[in-house]
């Protein structure tokens, strides 16, 4: 049945496809003359089109006499398909706090609500994420302000296209200490650093560059095994990770330098390659930036349990 897609009738079915996919269920659709019209097609073209999508179990209709005929059921998925629109691939942090869990939450809500598709990977280190959209192998990265803004110096084809606002990324960044009865980072302390984390390093090194500290090169997902058992003596970590908040003394920020570029860390922005912005963008205009941070937030209240 696939095969009939490459008729005539069939590329007539792929453009009514994209146009039944913004409709909703229950609707009266337009004329097979109003089709015939708009997507210069004959008549008999776009009624053995929409057989088609019939047949296909991609829509089903129910004519009503002279009040026109109704979409009484529609698979939006296999429309996408059949149109030839793939769903967005994006890439975001390791789902470890419940704020990167309310903001997967909300992004495949508000993206399914519009009846649009979106897959979502998950993976460490910002730098890591870009590359995948420097590859093509996503259409577009999460990645705190501070990082984008570094990585866009280096590569002006990537552009940002969306910002969620302050603590819609990070509530905050602290120093984590392994002894509860420190105060104060001391000369000859380990300090863990994950040198793929781009916000941890640059904070990391901007309030302990120039100490007489030594720096342990750490995968960011050990830092918390890592200070439990005392390999390392302080890191710079997420408040938002209640395992940490819960179990090591936490400690502000001495630098004015890691204090100001901290800010920039709690910020979430979408990046993606500048030659697709028209593409991709059309997509993401379609879903409300508001109703995401809404469900990130009561995800992060415990009102709602998260969903990706």
């Amino acid at each position: 049945m696939w095969e009939k897609l490459y008729s005539k009738n069939g590329l007539a079915a792929k453009h009514i496809a994209q146009e039944l996919i913004q409709l909703d269920i229950g609707v009266k659709i337009p004329r097979v003359s109003d089709y015939s019209e708009k997507l210069n097609f004959g008549r008999g073209t776009v009624q053995s089109a929409l057989s088609l999508l019939e047949e296909m179990k991609a829509i089903k209709l129910e004519a009503r006499g002279h009040l026109g005929t109704f979409l009484i059921r529609k698979d939006n998925d296999l429309l996408s398909e059949i149109a030839g629109i793939s769903p967005l691939v994006g890439s975001m942090p390791l789902p470890y706090s419940r704020k990167y869990e309310g903001l997967a939450t909300g992004i495949i809500e508000a993206f399914e609500s519009k009846g649009k598709k979106i897959y979502l990977s998950y993976m460490r280190g910002g730098l890591n994420r870009i590359e995948t959209v420097r590859t093509k192998r996503s259409d577009f990265v999460i990645v705190s302000k501070m990082t984008a803004e570094k990585v866009l110096s280096d590569y002006p084809n990537l552009k940002i296209i969306k910002r969620l606002g302050m603590n819609s990324y990070v509530s905050a960044h602290k120093i984590f200490l392994a002894d509860s009865n420190e105060e104060e980072i001391r000369d000859d302390m380990k300090i863990g650093v994950d040198m793929d984390s781009l916000d941890q390093r640059n904070l990391t090194f901007m309030e302990f560059g120039g100490r007489n500290v030594e720096f342990v090169n750490v995968n960011y997902m050990q830092l918390f095994e890592m200070l439990l058992s005392k390999q390392i003596d302080a890191a710079v970590w997420n408040q938002d990770d209640r395992k940490m908040d819960g179990s090591f003394k936490a400690i502000d920020f001495q630098s004015p330098q890691a204090k100001k570029i901290s800010m920039d860390t709690s910020e979430a922005v979408i990046i993606i390659d500048g030659d697709r912005e028209k593409e991709i963008l059309e997509k993401w205009n379609s879903v409300e930036l508001e109703k995401i941070l809404e469900i990130q937030a009561s995800v992060e209240t415990g009102e709602r349990l998260p969903s990706y």
